[in-house]
């Protein structure tokens, strides 16, 4: 683990940018920058687009570790390259950002109010890849979508054993159970979800540190328990389809909680505009993004 890094992730005054749209989600992302179908022939040419996107925003000067202390990648933006570095080394070197990657490979079918991670057989070669690539972290999601006690103790212990090996590695995990913004009992399951991760944290080891990605919540400051326990290192919470002003007035309630947000991140932005105006715009969302995740 890079000490530096830690110390930034610790301390940092600023935010986590998720920059890690995969397959799936890959073409809405474009679409929302302004990009149809029309703009590419193959799969290769769509992670060819996203990825000039994902480094016209990383090389914006608005893109800087004064408010943003980390960036997650998806495995294809870790293995390309931004301003010819490779993309983890860019970013911590150029612009004092801590690199993160998603290792998770999606979501398996609902089952019991949840909707656990899909398995990952070459889950440990990738881990050995990103530690020669000189990645602090990683980060997995699975979902949440109903208040099942016996769903959500299965999703957080799966978050969990997948960390351990994470930490194995030498790598920090970032735990994400999403919970879905839209379900009826969203506040029962955030209940049940904090006692099971408090439950998990209590069995690591001392001095043991993971990080923790949560949607936000909805009676402010649930999750200040896990943020201030002492095996969490930082905890990061996801926009989830709020928009960012909701997202934002959400996390300004939180104490301790930064954002870690994606489509949010990148909203208003667009292949049309020229550098000055795609500049202004990122730095508007970077500012008000920043705001929200220092105000607590």
């Amino acid at each position: 683990m890079n000490k530096d890094q830690a110390h930034k992730i610790r301390t940092g005054n600023g935010f986590v940018a998720a920059l890690d749209q995969s397959g799936g989600s890959t073409p809405k992302a474009l679409g929302l920058y302004g990009l149809d179908e029309s703009a590419w022939s193959s799969e290769e040419g769509m992670f060819d687009l996203i990825h000039q996107m994902r480094a016209r925003i990383v090389q914006s000067p608005s893109f800087s570790g004064d408010k943003i202390v980390g960036a997650i990648l998806f495995e294809r933006t870790m293995d390309g390259e931004i301003a010819g570095k490779p993309t983890a080394d860019y970013l911590w070197e150029d612009k004092s950002v801590v690199p993160f990657l998603k290792v998770d490979k999606g979501l398996a079918d609902e089952e019991d109010g949840v909707r656990l991670m899909k398995p990952m057989p070459e889950l440990d070669a990738l881990l050995e890849k990103a530690v020669s690539k000189n990645i602090f972290g990683t980060k997995m999601r699975s979902v949440v979508d109903a208040a099942s006690p016996t769903g959500i103790a299965t999703n957080v212990a799966q978050q969990f054993e997948i960390g351990k090996r994470i930490l194995s590695h030498g790598l920090i995990p970032i735990i994400e159970p999403e919970v879905t913004i839209s379900i009826a009992d969203k506040a029962e399951a955030e209940e049940i979800l904090r006692d099971e991760i408090e439950n998990q944290l209590d069995q690591l080891g001392d001095g043991v540190q993971v990080m923790l990605k949560l949607t936000l919540p909805e009676v402010a400051n649930h999750y200040k328990p896990l943020v201030d326990h002492k095996a969490v290192m930082k905890v990061v919470a996801l926009s989830g389809g709020y928009s960012r002003d909701e997202a934002n007035a959400r996390l300004d309630q939180n104490s301790g909680m930064i954002a870690s947000f994606s489509r949010a991140l990148s909203e208003g932005l667009s292949a049309q505009q020229t550098d000055a105006e795609f500049d202004a715009a990122l730095a508007a969302s970077v500012d008000s993004i920043h705001k929200a995740s220092v105000a607590g």
